[in-house]
């Protein structure tokens, strides 16, 4: 008799194979789902396998454009970026792939979902906490926190010799000494020969950017358009190229960005779990439109309210990466952040070359710049003896300050 019905997050390798195999054999109908990201892959080799190795059903989705927009965009608009550096690439598509694994369970009123990830990382936090938040009853099976599986599976060997007992075909190609995970946004590279943080990666590691040493030796020049601070339009200057939807948009910018190797890092992050990882990233048109997101926003918006913005992006960027992208706060901040979005309208020109993205110019009709303002040649609407009683007022704590340590009188 069926123990119930499982939806598994399900990628068509080694691990979530033989996790399929494994619940199938401990007495569990499966049913697999597969979330095309935008990853590389023969998704119909995929389908074949899982119902090969037992699958009720086999879901293979196409979440490209909604990750794009749901997702990406909304990080755009934060300048998402956690920890000074890392770009939030698979923090992000966490809650796009498991949005659709609950709706899948609720759909075959499966009454438990399962995942691959492992029991240090971040994304059985990520996927666990999004399961939770849209489907409050569901049970999970999180085989590398159940001590029968992980016990019994404690090396890739061991993976191997279970597959070849349960008929599970294995890849013939050899492995890379390290993980992976690629999306639409990036791809990361982790654990394996990467655990020692002051090995160099290797030349061959990087797939999504050219070497900036190896990049053509002309500038790209793109002028990239906003509205309400996501990207509407994206023109090549001097290939006369144009791409206007969500998706067309990322894809052309990933492609020029990896030819001109922008959008590289190597880090050392903090894990939710407590662990410091080590982790390499490639996201070339994520980098791009963070400059020129940047770029067109402090252009056209207040900067008091760009101030408190500013904390909201690094609040949402621990949010997402932490997994708690449903949870009420994180709804309150993307609120707030799309809210701050209204006016970050115009268009950035810049170029990409050997690994840098460098501002040209930008243009909008939404400017707070001020040209006759703000210029060196033209008094204008400014009166410069207003600065004394500025600068006197701001003064005031200063000395006060200086008085009550005795030193208004010392050299400093």
């Amino acid at each position: 008799m069926s123990k119930g019905t499982v939806v598994l997050a399900y990628s068509g390798g080694l691990d979530t194979s033989c996790i399929l195999a494994w619940l199938k054999n401990d007495g569990y109908d499966v049913i697999a789902f597969m979330a095309d990201v935008g990853q590389d892959e023969d998704f119909e080799a995929a389908r074949e396998k899982a119902v090969k190795l037992g699958a009720k059903k086999v879901y293979i989705e196409d979440l490209r454009r909604e990750f794009v927009e749901d997702f990406i965009w909304p990080s755009v608009q934060a300048n998402a970026v956690y920890e000074d550096r890392y770009l939030l690439g698979t923090s992000i598509a966490r809650p796009c792939i498991g949005r659709k694994l609950v709706e899948i369970a609720r759909k075959e009123g499966a009454e438990y979902v399962s995942h691959g990830a492992t029991g240090k990382g971040n994304d059985q936090v990520r996927f666990e906490l999004t399961c939770y938040a849209l489907y409050p009853e569901v049970k999970i099976i999180a085989p590398w926190r159940i001590p029968a599986f992980f016990n019994r599976f404690q090396g890739r060997s061991d993976l191997m010799a279970y597959a070849e007992q349960n008929g599970i075909p294995i890849s013939i190609t050899p492995r890379a000494p390290w993980s992976m995970d690629a999306n639409l946004m990036h791809i990361s590279y982790e654990s394996g020969i990467l655990e020692n943080p002051r090995s160099h990666a290797p030349v061959d590691l990087y797939l999504m950017t050219r070497d900036p040493k190896d990049a053509p030796s002309t500038p790209e020049v793109l002028e990239i358009e906003f509205k309400n601070g996501v990207p509407i339009k994206v023109v090549n200057q001097k290939e006369n190229v144009s791409k206007e939807t969500p998706l067309d948009i990322l894809l052309y910018l990933n492609e020029i960005g990896g030819k001109h190797g922008v959008g590289r890092i190597d880090i050392v992050e903090n894990r939710f779990v407590g662990m410091k990882s080590r982790g390499i990233y490639e996201t070339p048109g994520g980098t791009i439109l963070l400059q020129a997101h940047l770029d067109i926003e402090t252009f056209t918006m207040d900067k008091e309210v760009r101030r408190i913005k500013q904390g909201l992006g690094i609040k949402f960027s621990e949010l997402v990466y932490n997994g708690f992208w449903y949870s009420p706060e994180c709804n309150f901040v993307r609120h707030c952040i799309s809210k701050s979005q209204e006016d970050v309208e115009g268009k950035v020109q810049l170029s990409v070359y050997r690994g840098q993205v460098y501002i040209l110019g930008r243009e909008s009709v939404k400017s707070l710049y001020n040209a006759e303002l703000v210029s060196m040649d033209v008094q204008g609407d400014y009166d410069p003896g207003d600065a004394s009683g500025f600068i006197r007022i701001h003064a005031v704590r200063l000395r006060e300050h200086h008085r009550l340590q005795g030193l208004s009188s010392g050299k400093q």
